[in-house]
């Protein structure tokens, strides 16, 4: 029986309030309006910003909400208007959306687009349509939307803005990550930090977006990639992918950017900060090198904490960046990296530890929080 036009009944994770375990309901997702598409989702990510979103110290959202952003999936149904999506198109749903037209998505300086540039935060602030509507229900409830995506639902409604058409062979729960932590950290070697060859880089932090940076500092020729970690159980994999040493900050008396400037006769020429702790952010900056030291950041703090920089260091030389989305124009781009990953120029089938049924969702997060998982991939 076909469902356009037709409300759907389906699982989905429901986060009723902050600090809370996710409760798998049965949800009503309405039909896309205007320019929207509804997707059934294949594959998703657990990342840590699902689980800042339901964090207390963030109050970054809405309740209840259907969290959820590094999906993939393949098209239901689309609402009037929609052109360039079809029934049954292999496709990732994006945070960053990229309209094509305002003069952010037509400058080659940036990757944001006037639809998440005029709100403040962007990981909690796209929590209903355009329209200013939800198309989730529960128990009669209004479900929030969550960085205009919510993958943790069996189908989901984005905005045809938010949403890349990929390779029709492209397995769903491997290109998923694309949809956040691969894009993320390979984006801010490349596209932010702008490795080069012959640098020497340290990246904090060997998760998936700390690993995935690994690989972009290898892709951009790096001569030598420091890894730090505090959980030795990622260096042999961090090795794997391009790391040529791998440090434990708690294996010194010394704090580890004394110990990093040392061990590169003055400090890298990039730093990559793929934590968002504070004091590593700090660490970060001060391991550059005086004269040219780049350190970008890419972990979101919680509380929303400063980094505390003094202007000596960047008189020195220094220099402080930032990074969302890997920089990735995401409409434009996305199709590329699947097509990259299919032509085998990367490796994302190392960066998933465990596939799990959607149903042990908590189970994934347990992992992520004990350093048990790199990345889990959910399967509906």
């Amino acid at each position: 029986m076909s469902t356009l036009g037709k409300v759907i009944k389906c699982k989905a994770a429901i986060a009723w309030e902050a600090g809370k375990p996710f409760s798998i309901e049965e949800v009503e997702v309405a039909p896309p309006k205007n320019h929207e598409i509804r997707v059934k989702i294949a594959a998703t990510g657990v990342c840590h910003t699902d689980a800042h979103a339901v964090n207390p110290c963030f109050k970054a959202g809405l309740f209840p909400v259907i969290l959820g952003h590094e999906g993939a999936g393949i098209v239901e149904s689309t609402g009037p208007g929609v052109t360039k999506f079809k029934p049954g198109d292999k496709v990732i749903p994006l945070y960053m959306p990229q309209c094509g037209n305002c003069k952010f998505c037509l400058s080659p300086k940036t990757n944001l687009c006037e639809r998440i540039s005029k709100i403040k935060t962007p990981i909690s602030d796209q929590d209903l349509m355009p329209d200013g509507t939800s198309r989730f229900t529960c128990k009669g409830k209004q479900i929030y939307h969550f960085m205009g995506t919510s993958t943790f639902s069996e189908y989901t409604v984005v905005a045809e803005t938010s949403l890349a058409k990929i390779d029709a062979a492209a397995p769903l729960d491997k290109v998923c990550l694309i949809g956040c932590g691969f894009s993320t950290g390979y984006g801010a070697a490349i596209n932010t930090a702008k490795v080069e060859p012959g640098s020497i880089c340290v990246v904090f932090g060997l998760g998936g977006v700390g690993l995935s940076a690994v690989m972009g500092c290898k892709a951009a020729g790096a001569s030598r990639i420091l890894g730090i970690d505090i959980n030795t159980n990622k260096f042999a994999l961090a090795k794997e992918l391009g790391a040529t040493d791998c440090l434990n900050p708690q294996d010194f008396k010394k704090p580890i950017q004394e110990v990093i400037t040392e061990l590169t006769n003055g400090g890298v020429d990039f730093a990559i900060e793929c934590i968002g702790n504070i004091d590593v952010m700090k660490a970060a900056t001060e391991c550059t090198s005086v004269g040219w030291g780049s350190c970008t950041l890419v972990g979101v703090p919680a509380g929303g904490e400063s980094v505390p920089v003094s202007p000596m260091k960047l008189i020195m030389g220094r220099k402080i960046n930032a990074t969302f989305f890997g920089g990735w124009k995401s409409v434009e781009c996305v199709p590329k990296l699947v097509a990259d990953y299919m032509a085998k120029k990367f490796s994302l089938d190392a960066l998933v530890t465990y596939t799990l049924p959607f149903d042990k969702l908590n189970e994934a997060f347990d992992l992520m929080h004990e350093g048990k998982s790199i990345r889990t991939v959910l399967i509906f």
